[in-house]
């Protein structure tokens, strides 16, 4: 494993991180599925010690991943170890109507972050951000105090914001233009790279720089095929739909896997190390629920040539816009 600055920060982060989504379990709020489905705990506990094996050193959780059971989990098996970083979320809660509700105001952020920090058995959240706060929010300005008396209480020991999936710009130009938090979570991979110019502005800044959804929910990996089908508990059921998976398979067929052919590797390690070829990120978060997910997302990571980078960044204008297109209309 290969550890990278995250920003000017002190934390040395794992390339590849672990991203603990799924192993939060099936979870409805108001009728909407925000979970993978069903999961073992008995096998999440196990894929974490894999990863910790592997020399991945970053999880990266949220306190609505399977509603708080993603933390527990987490905490209950790496609890306050000083050799495992941990990153987490705030501001999605349910609401008095059962549905999904979002607060950034102070009162509640601090509140959840100690209810987080119950969950985790730690001392403090190596990086605490905002999960996916909008400008207005940013600009009333109470959740950026929040952050940054948690800081100074020693409860977090940095903070940043998680990016929107298909607008990431307004919400990190503020954050800069203000010079705070350390960091951002933000979508990157082949089909979505939108957030490239807004992710160079800000580790030109000293940002550190954390890369969700690198294998775009399973896409990149060329297992989901026309025709597949998932549980009515894992949120892919209405997010990928069967144009969406018809499309896609035809660019991996045609672009991706003569180049993964080329590399001799497979299309999930291809798309991983088109993320890390990009210097400015710090670390890449793909989906982690088994032992055998810690080992295709860890071995058979290429070195791409400058040449076929820059092509695959090439594609996104060329090939991936209409897969755009389609997953902004689905939500």
């Amino acid at each position: 494993m290969k550890y990278r600055q995250f920003g000017n920060t002190d934390l040395k982060v794992s390339e590849i991180g672990f991203g603990t989504w799924a192993i939060g379990g099936s979870a409805n709020v108001g009728g909407v599925e925000i979970g993978w489905g069903p999961s073992d705990d008995a096998v999440s506990v196990q894929a974490i010690h894999a990863a910790l094996d592997a020399g991945i050193n970053f999880f990266d959780t949220a306190d609505f991943y399977g509603l708080g059971h993603a933390e527990t989990l987490l905490g209950n098996t790496v609890a306050d170890r000083s050799d495992v970083l941990v990153a987490s979320k705030v501001g999605q809660k349910i609401g008095a109507d059962g549905k999904i509700a979002i607060d950034y105001s102070k009162e509640y952020i601090i509140a959840a972050c100690e209810q987080s920090l119950r969950r985790l058995k730690r001392s403090h959240i190596d990086f605490h951000h905002l999960h996916v706060a909008r400008l207005h929010h940013l600009q009333q300005g109470e959740c950026i105090e929040a952050m940054e008396l948690l800081q100074q209480q020693g409860k977090i020991r940095y903070w940043g914001a998680s990016l929107i999936t298909f607008v990431p710009e307004p919400e990190a130009a503020h954050l800069l233009a203000l010079q705070k938090g350390h960091g951002f979570q933000l979508v990157l991979n082949l089909i979505n790279q939108l957030a490239v110019p807004i992710m160079r502005q800000a580790a030109s800044q000293g940002y550190g720089i954390i890369a969700r959804m690198p294998l775009q929910f399973g896409l990149l990996t060329g297992r989901i095929k026309p025709g597949a089908n998932f549980s009515s508990e894992d949120h892919r059921s209405y997010r990928l739909t069967p144009n969406i998976i018809q499309t896609t398979t035809d660019v991996l067929r045609t672009e991706m896997l003569p180049l993964a052919k080329q590399y001799n590797c497979s299309l999930a390690s291809l798309a991983l190390s088109f993320v890390l070829g990009f210097p400015e990120v710090s670390t890449v978060i793909p989906g982690i629920r088994t032992p055998q997910h810690v080992a295709l997302n860890t071995q058979g990571l290429v070195q791409l040539s400058a040449t076929d980078h820059a092509y695959l960044q090439a594609l996104f204008e060329r090939r991936w816009q209409p897969v755009m297109q389609l997953m902004q209309a689905a939500g």
